[in-house]
């Protein structure tokens, strides 16, 4: 088969899937409607999500060539990847699980260090801490300058998949976000007067409250795959064949089979879960293995869609992207500053993929990490969007600086 039938006969099953999936979709609302749950029903961002992780798990049940290459693109993905996400939100949420302390009255005594507190907290991986610079900021708690700290500072989630696969390289990225973020805010300050566009807003930010959804009856089933996929990955990590001992068969193989079903799992319960991708990684009313969970679900989904974009596009056009790469290459770390521009942490941590597969440099995902702002976005753009503005536009500055000062000394 050519590759112009490959993209007709691809084209027409996905077509026929969305129509199929559409009118079960359909059906399945209309029944939880019947059974009162219509906040659920209503929420066309679930939908959106199911019909994502539907053409998602589609591809893994292909025949053939294509379907073979993406099984074990998840496989790859998972074990090597995101099992170590998981491990690493385990230590991180567990520590902020047990931190509580009264965030008003620890601002009101080291004003002096508003800033540098504010780069401390959003280089720190995740995007709750940035969040919560965020949120001080609109009640007037926090000047401008700390804002474009926070914002500069922070690279998101993607910080955990950085962490879990390059540790000194999430390292440095961390050092780098934090000094970056620190001297950024004091200039802005500076400049603007720590009061610019602050307009004292008694507002308190709230995430919706579901202390339980319905892909928590996974959580035990996804512990279960996540407990071997985390020994097999830190085997695979140094480089021992475990095909010697764990392929028993040509329709055995139980590497094969912990990672496709933990990428597929994950894929699962994150498309089916009502909560936002801005609430799996935020939100503190659920336990914590529910947080777990359901952030590392997000993360899991981003990096198979990194990983799923390199193996399609090498499918169906046979390019070398890296030597693609490679032609257009100084332009790579205003292309990864761009896309830091995007809200939310889904983007980022494909920029992340690429960089940990060796597709762009790391000037290009430091540029990256310093221009994007994660989930923090969201709450500033609703409800100070001219200040959100203005200070993501402000990150773009060092990030420049920064990507491009590495490309030439160190690249």
């Amino acid at each position: 088969m050519n590759i112009s039938n490959k993209n007709i006969a691809i084209a027409t099953y996905f077509s026929y899937m969305f129509i199929l999936y559409k009118n079960i979709m359909n059906a399945l609302f209309k029944a939880i409607k019947k059974r009162k749950y219509i906040a659920l029903a209503n929420d066309g961002r679930l939908i959106k999500k199911s019909i994502f992780g539907l053409i998602l798990l589609s591809c893994a049940f292909q025949s053939g060539d294509f379907g073979e290459i993406i099984r074990e693109s998840m496989t790859e993905a998972y074990l090597q990847v995101s099992v170590f996400v998981g491990f690493t939100l385990f230590i991180f949420i567990g520590l902020d699980s047990l931190t509580n302390f009264n965030i008003k009255k620890f601002l009101s005594k080291t004003q002096k260090y508003h800033v540098l507190i504010a780069s401390f907290l959003g280089a720190l991986p995740g995007c709750g801490g940035a969040i919560i610079v965020v949120t001080q900021y609109i009640q007037g708690r926090l000047g401008f300058g700390s804002l474009v700290a926070v914002l500069t500072a922070t690279m998101g989630d993607a910080a955990f998949l950085i962490l879990a696969v390059e540790p000194s390289t999430g390292l440095l990225i961390f050092l780098i976000g934090l000094c970056v973020g620190t001297i950024s805010g004091y200039i802005i300050d500076y400049i603007h007067g720590s009061s610019f566009l602050n307009k004292k807003n008694e507002f308190k930010f709230d995430n919706e409250k579901l202390n339980k959804v319905f892909v928590s009856k996974f959580n035990y089933l996804w512990l279960l795959i996540f407990s071997p996929g985390f020994i097999f990955g830190i085997l695979i990590a140094f480089q021992i064949n475990l095909e010697k001992y764990l392929v028993l068969s040509d329709q055995i193989n139980l590497i094969t089979i912990i990672g496709s079903s933990g990428a597929i799992l994950s894929i699962f319960m994150w498309s089916l879960n009502p909560l936002s991708d801005f609430q799996c990684s935020t939100d503190k009313s659920r336990g914590f293995i529910s947080r777990v969970v359901d952030t590392t679900n997000f993360v899991t989904t981003w990096v198979i869609c990194g990983f799923l974009i390199f193996e399609i596009f090498m499918f169906f056009t046979l390019i070398d992207l890296k030597i693609f790469f490679d032609i257009w290459l100084p332009f790579l770390p205003l292309v990864a500053i761009l896309f830091g521009f995007l809200p939310g942490c889904g983007p980022q941590v494909v920029v992340a993929t690429f960089y940990l597969n060796g597709f762009i440099p790391l000037s290009a995902e430091l540029g990256n990490a310093i221009s994007n702002d994660g989930d923090a976005l969201f709450p500033a753009i609703a409800l100070t969007p001219k200040a959100a503005i203005i200070a993501t536009l402000y990150s773009a500055i060092p990030a420049l600086i920064v990507a491009y000062s590495y490309m030439y000394i160190f690249e």
